[in-house]
């Protein structure tokens, strides 16, 4: 969600004059330095993520080695040579082999495979400058001078170039928004990313069983899932769900939520489709808290397609290898950061907390601490516990030693695709991660060319790698965090199982 976007300004002053509200900004504070307070119980939950998956591999094929040795332990060489010709004991062990190689890779855990996925890129006359988003704002009516100058300001330092796009509804006059204009605009990027995923990867959608959809503010009767069925003439027994509520973060809970299913049915494909609406979640009013969002969301959704299917390894692009999530929703502060409320006037909009940089600091540090043992190499990770045994009372001690020490995660993935909320958030994620311009690049060129499209967001970062020149190689793992409303911050790791060419089809391939 835009409204998460970790905004570098902040409102202070919210008096009202005559009926007219007045705003100043000023700089947020940083995020919480991540050596200065993590929590040992995230990683020891990374550990325990670990331990739990290796000891399964382990064990499966051990189990397997057993039941071999009791079924054939009894068996000596003699006896094979006497009955060699014999056809009932060839056929036996040959079946019994075959068997138990088939029990041996049936019992395996199933890899979930990325195939292709699709962005949606809003046809030319929807392209919006930051000038004529203001121009447009003036004239709808809605706001008056103070927040038109608000949203300019907001605007102008938000990184958002001169090529989003957003639909024309948002700026009707005199709140006239209705929910055909949102279904509208939902079926207009949601298809357009169903379409050209399925004219990329060629599946057939009566083999489609799983679908998820996921969009924060526009949840409709029938369902936006429902939606794509009725559109594409889905199989009857599919199943589907509709996630909302879930902020920018919900992308990575939606190939998570994919994920889990396709285990329950081996051998099926899901198609996960993220989205926001720029229509609904539009805010006609002047309280600045809830103008924030207004200046970030722009139109956008993706398409993903995912597999367990073992034959569908040689034509994939990607292997999930990690999902980590991270909910701070039990604190309070945390829990209405990002808040769907109405003004004193009765409009809806989305309120933005001034200390949403502050909450989504702590909850990026519980996530990373707790994905760090998954996937850092092992020295990084013993220089990792050497900081965390001098944190604490010794703090300030480890200090002035430089015993303090983070961890390098660019040791860990080859590409890095984070949230593309606001310059400023990108430009702290990247001082507290110590992130390259070159693992930022696909964040920032994001966020200027489309601004925040919500939890589809990572997947434009994704196509700009791939189709921009930055090249995936075979080997390597590509990192996606997200942030969402609740508070929430999500982090999905793929590992690249061919070289990804320039796709044909891609956001960032102008006509």
């Amino acid at each position: 969600m835009a409204a998460e976007a970790l905004l570098s300004t902040e409102i202070v002053n919210r008096a009202v004059d005559g009926g007219s509200p007045t705003f100043s900004v000023r700089v947020r504070r940083r995020m919480p330095d991540f050596l200065s307070s993590v929590n040992l119980k995230y990683v020891k939950l990374g550990y325990h993520y670990l331990i739990n998956h290796g000891a399964y591999i382990l064990t499966a094929p051990i189990a397997i080695a057993l039941v071999f040795g009791v079924g054939i332990g009894n068996i000596t060489w003699g006896d094979l040579k006497s009955s060699y010709h014999e056809t009932s004991n060839i056929v036996f062990i040959s079946v019994l082999t075959v068997s138990l190689l088939y029990v041996c890779v049936d019992l395996s855990p199933r890899s979930t495979y990325l195939v292709d996925f699709a962005c949606f890129r809003p046809p030319k006359e929807l392209k919006t400058t930051k000038a004529e988003f203001i121009n447009l704002a003036r004239k709808s009516g809605n706001f008056n001078e103070e927040a038109i100058e608000f949203m300019g300001r907001v605007l102008k330092s938000s990184g958002i170039g001169d090529e989003s796009y957003m639909p024309r509804t948002a700026f009707l006059p005199a709140n006239k928004i209705t929910l055909r204009e949102g279904r509208e605009e939902a079926a207009t990027v949601m298809f357009g990313a169903v379409d050209d995923l399925i004219a990329s990867t060629g599946v057939r959608t009566r083999d489609i069983k799983i679908l998820v959809v996921n969009c924060g503010i526009l949840n409709t009767t029938p369902s936006l899932s429902a939606m794509l069925i009725n559109h594409y003439k889905l199989r009857q027994d599919i199943h589907s769900f509709n996630l909302g509520g879930m902020g920018c973060a919900a992308g990575v809970i939606s190939v998570d939520l994919a994920k889990d299913l396709l285990d329950a049915h081996p051998g099926s494909y899901a198609l996960v489709v993220s989205t926001e609406v720029v229509t609904a979640s539009w805010y006609p009013g002047n309280d600045p808290d809830m103008l924030i969002p207004n200046c970030f969301f722009r139109m956008g959704a993706a398409a993903v397609l995912l597999s367990n299917r073992r034959l569908d390894r040689w034509r994939s692009k990607y292997e999930l290898k990690q999902v980590v999530r991270t909910h701070k929703g039990t604190d309070d502060r945390s829990f209405k950061s990002v808040y769907l409320r109405e003004d004193s006037r009765g409009r809806q909009g989305l309120s933005v907390s001034r200390d949403l940089v502050e909450i989504a600091g702590h909850a990026l540090k519980a996530n990373i601490a707790t994905l760090g043992p998954l996937v850092l190499p092992v020295m990084e990770q013993v220089m990792f516990f050497k900081m965390l045994l001098f944190g604490g009372k010794k703090e300030k001690a480890c200090k002035k030693s430089g015993a303090a020490y983070m961890p390098d995660y660019k040791l860990a993935f080859e590409h890095v695709c984070i949230l593309a909320s606001s310059k400023a958030a990108l430009e702290e994620l990247q001082r507290q991660l110590e992130l390259t311009e070159d693992y930022m690049e696909a964040s920032k060129r994001t966020l200027e060319r489309f601004g925040n499209t919500s939890s589809s967001s990572v997947w434009y970062e994704l196509a700009y790698i791939e189709a921009k020149g930055m090249g995936v190689k075979r080997g390597d793992r590509v990192w996606q965090l997200a942030f969402g409303s609740g508070f929430k911050c999500n982090s999905m790791v793929w590992r690249a199982l061919r070289t990804v060419k320039t796709p044909r089809r891609s956001p960032w391939l102008e006509d």
